[in-house]
Order: structure tokens, then C-alpha cells, then sequence
């Protein structure tokens, strides 16, 4: 049996449709069994409802400090978006791979997996492990449910590198995200008689006005953090629901709204901030609930291991910090290490219809996991 290469492996790894809504089992089972074939140690950890998993695999000496890859295996959807190629068909042209999930984030999946492969053929001093989660691109939901059991099993790794797309460059940063839903009450009645009763979407408003007074002051007033293309905690209102009819006084708005902050920010507190500046009288009517949330991430330049990760990439490498978050919060959390985002790809092209990766980028992974794993083994 020839020796798969990362591009090669990619290939494989498009063509299930991990989409967020759907399964993801059959991928998890592909990355085990071939895991399995190399003698690399397998343990994965199902949802409630069976159909999805993340998986952790390990090779070498497990009472040892090691290092931690990662990657989540969910896309986003392809629905209502013009391809020019099949989404869940790796096409190569150009000196790209075109394919939903390319970029975010399959193509460091297939890297790290061929790192694996080579490492099982390996007498390591410290172990490697690589930890794939489900539904990150919801909210950073399916790797919660394996935090402890890392926490649990893993002596706390040297550092952890979660692969999302960076051109790989190295990130060291991103703000953290709290999402809310609230829902604002009125009382129904006939918009002749308007005045008379409480307009569920004029209490919306008064919120709205208030997530944007909070902006305001949080750009002129709050901390700043010129490593970001936007250097405060940003409030953003994504949806508004509300009304029946126009001769109705609606009686029910849904407001979905945002907070990204700064390391330095804490979103319970902008939280706290909006809510004070709404008068009595319309807050009561106003019922918020915390939809989900993930923490930022901020990670020395001065911490060895970074700097040890940092002697692996060219010279040229740039630091900085990336407008997107991920699930590195949570890793720092959960195993007490620092951790890095570098992998191959472009956000800029995630999400988006002929998502791709340039096969270069690819290449520049596959150095880079060489040497760390060769760091293992010296």
C-alpha cells in the first residue's frame, strides 16, 4: 500500500458531507479506521443522540507532555450557493482544491491525519494527539463534551496548535463571542387604538437603541487592541422577528444580537451595560437569555513554547491576532496550556461558494507538522 499524501487524503475527506445538520459519523469512522490500520490509538465521544462524535487519537508515550493538534470536522452549508463545481468533490485546477471545507478546515484535517500516520512509524520521546470535534461552526458546541475527558487522560500538553485557516501564519489571538436572544412582550390590540396598549417592536427598539449607544461608547471609551481590524468589543444585532399585520399591535419581537469582545472585556458586563440603559418601563417587557457563548483566546509571544513553534515556520512568518473565533479558549480552559492557530488556507474563501485551498498552502503544512514531529522524536 502506496503511502497517502495530505492532498491525496483531502480528497477523501471532501467527499462526506459533514454539513453542521448532518452526521458526522462516517467521517469520524473513516479517520478510525485508517487510524486503527496504523496502530494509533483511538477513543471517541458520541452526543446524546449518537449521530455525531469527536474523536481523540494519541501516539507515543502517554505519561509524557505532548502536543496537541486540532480541528473541527463540521462545514457550513452549501444551500442557495452557486458552485461552479460539485461542493463535496475535491476538484484541482489552478494549483487548487476546490471543495466545501477545503479551507475550514479539511485541509489541515488531512495534514494533521498524515502526521499521524508518519508518527505511529515513530519511536516518540512525547506524544502527539489530534482531537477532531463536531458542530464547531455553531457555537464551538461538540468539543464541550470531550474537554473533560481530555483534561482527565492528557497530562497537560506543551501547547496546543488548532489548524483553522491563517495562510499559515501564526495567530496568537481572536475575542470572544456571547450570543442573545431576547424577547420583547406587547399586548395585542387593534393599531386604531395603538396608544393604549405596549408594541412589542417599540420595546425592541429601545434595546436596539441601547446595543448601539453601548457601541458607541465601547469604540470612544473601552480597551483597544490594535491587533484587530476592529480594536474594541463590537455589538452586533444579526436578526429582528416580530409582528403579524399591519392593524395588529404586535404583541412579540424577537432581537438576536452579539457581543464580541476583547480578552480584556467581559460580555456579562457589556450585557449588564445595555440592560441599564433601557428606561423601567421597557425592560420589564424584555426577557433575555444567553444562546451560547465561547471565550476569546490571547496567548503570549513570550511563552517558550510559542517560541518554540515559531523556530518551526519560516522567518518570515507574521504574528497576530484573527477576526474569527474558534476553539482555542476553550482548549486553554479546559488543559491549563498555551495555544496557537496556524493552519493552511484562507478564511477569506470559507464559507463562501469555490471554497479552496492552494495546494502550496498544503505543503507548507505538511513542513511545518514534519519538523514538530520530528521535535518529538529528537
Amino acid at each position: 500500500m502506496h503511502a497517502l499524501k495530505s492532498v491525496e487524503l483531502l480528497s477523501k475527506l471532501i467527499a462526506f458531507d459533514t454539513t453542521s445538520y448532518k452526521s458526522n459519523l462516517e467521517f469520524i469512522l473513516f479517520v478510525k479506521d485508517l487510524f486503527e490500520q496504523n496502530n494509533i490509538k483511538v477513543e471517541l465521544n458520541f452526543n446524546i443522540e449518537q449521530n455525531k462524535a469527536n474523536l481523540l487519537a494519541s501516539v507515543g508515550p502517554l505519561d509524557q507532555a505532548g502536543i496537541l493538534l486540532s480541528g473541527h470536522s463540521d462545514v457550513v452549508p452549501v444551500e442557495g450557493q452557486q458552485w461552479d463545481t460539485p461542493a463535496f468533490e475535491a476538484i484541482q485546477k489552478d494549483a487548487k482544491i476546490f471543495g466545501r471545507g477545503t479551507a475550514d478546515m479539511k485541509g489541515f484535517l488531512a495534514c494533521a491525519m498524515i502526521t499521524m500516520i508518519k508518527a505511529s512509524q515513530l519511536e516518540l520521546k512525547r506524544p502527539l494527539h489530534l482531537c477532531i470535534s463536531y458542530d464547531e461552526e455553531i457555537g464551538c458546541i461538540g468539543v464541550r463534551g470531550i474537554l473533560d475527558q481530555l483534561a482527565s487522560t492528557l497530562i497537560s500538553p506543551i501547547i496546543c496548535v488548532i489548524g483553522e485557516p491563517t495562510m499559515m501564519q501564526l495567530a496568537l489571538a481572536h475575542k470572544g463571542k456571547t450570543v442573545f436572544r431576547a424577547q420583547c412582550c406587547g399586548e395585542e390590540g387593534h393599531s386604531a387604538l395603538a396608544p393604549n396598549y405596549v408594541n412589542a417592536i417599540h420595546v425592541a427598539s429601545k434595546l436596539v437603541e441601547s446595543l448601539q449607544n453601548v457601541q458607541q461608547h465601547l469604540r470612544e471609551k473601552g480597551h483597544q487592541d490594535q491587533g484587530y481590524d476592529i480594536p474594541y468589543t463590537t455589538v452586533h444585532v444579526g436578526k429582528i422577528t416580530g409582528g403579524t399585520a399591519l392593524n395588529i399591535v404586535p404583541n412579540k419581537c424577537v432581537v438576536d444580537y452579539e457581543i464580541r469582545h476583547l480578552a480584556q472585556d467581559s460580555s456579562a458586563n457589556v450585557q449588564k451595560q445595555i440592560i441599564e440603559n433601557i428606561k423601567d418601563d421597557f425592560k420589564k417587557h424584555i426577557d433575555v437569555e444567553e444562546v451560547n457563548q465561547y471565550p476569546g483566546l490571547k496567548t503570549s509571544t513570550t511563552i517558550e513554547a510559542v517560541k518554540f513553534i515559531q523556530k518551526l515556520l519560516p522567518d518570515e512568518t507574521a504574528i497576530g491576532n484573527i477576526s474569527f473565533g474558534t476553539e482555542g479558549g476553550l482548549f486553554q480552559g479546559a488543559l491549563n496550556c498555551p495555544v496557537v492557530v496556524c493552519g493552511p488556507g484562507n478564511i477569506a474563501v470559507a464559507h463562501k461558494p469555490n471554497e479552496f485551498v492552494e495546494i502550496d498552502q498544503m505543503k507548507q503544512c505538511d513542513i511545518f507538522l514534519e519538523k514538530l514531529l520530528m521535535s518529538l522524536s529528537e
